[in-house]
C-alpha cells in the first residue's frame, strides 16, 4: 500500500457532485487513486469510481487526474 501523500482523492459531495480533491480535505465520500497513468486508465476502464460512488463519472474527472499524474512525473 502506498503512503497517502502519493495518492489523489476523488470525492462525491452530499449534493452528488464528483470532483478531484488534491488537498484531501473536502467533505464527502472519498476514493483514492495512485497518480499513475495506467492506474487511472484501468479505473476508468473497469468503472471503479462509478462502482465506488454509485454514480456516473464524467470523462473530465479522468482527464483532470491524468493531468495531475503528468505534473507529478515532471
Amino acid at each position: 500500500m502506498k503512503p497517502k501523500k502519493e495518492l489523489i482523492r476523488v470525492v462525491r459531495s452530499k449534493e452528488g457532485e464528483i470532483s478531484v480533491d488534491p488537498t484531501g480535505k473536502k467533505n464527502g465520500r472519498g476514493a483514492y487513486l495512485t497518480l499513475d497513468k495506467e492506474c487511472i486508465l484501468a479505473a476508468k476502464k473497469k468503472n471503479t469510481l462509478q462502482n465506488q460512488f454509485q454514480s456516473q463519472i464524467d470523462d473530465q474527472i479522468f482527464d483532470e487526474l491524468l493531468e495531475l499524474a503528468e505534473k507529478v512525473k515532471k
